[in-house]
């Protein structure tokens, strides 16, 4: 499992995600600079760690490089959801707590990501029936 990203990382990644194409630093550089003041030199050492780490791929171009994601955020999120649940010594509470957490769009997204694992063809359970006694059959 990869580390988390660092502040700046996560800022750089974020754009080579939404752009979804290979990227230079003066790209990178110029969009980050709408929002903070930062080097070129500090955006092209964050690029090569990021190489070095492994998250995105390079591609020389002239003198300079054209950065691509490795893989995508949703990829990055699923990898860091899966570290924390398992570093839980009572992952099934972990997961219950992490579950109450959630907003309702979340919980349906979540719906959708489990039919979507499970496949078409499988029926969901039946929600357990608050009015039936102990031990009383559901129908």
């Amino acid at each position: 499992m990869p580390r988390p990203l660092g502040e700046l990382e996560d800022s750089v990644m974020t754009r080579v995600w939404k752009w979804n194409r290979p990227v230079t630093v003066r790209e990178v550089l110029e969009d980050l600079q709408q929002e903070r003041s930062i080097a070129y030199t500090t955006v092209m050492t964050v690029l090569d760690n990021l190489h070095q780490k492994g998250w995105v791929r390079r591609e020389a171009e002239g003198r300079a490089y054209r950065y691509e994601a490795v893989s995508t955020r949703a990829a990055y999120a699923a990898a860091l959801m899966n570290e924390a649940w398992s570093q839980s010594d009572n992952p099934a509470a972990a997961l219950v707590a992490f579950f109450g957490m959630m907003s309702p769009e979340q919980r349906e997204a979540l719906n959708d990501a489990v039919r979507m694992v499970q496949g078409p063809n499988v029926q969901p359970p039946n929600p357990p029936n608050p009015g039936a006694a102990e031990g009383e059959a559901e129908r």
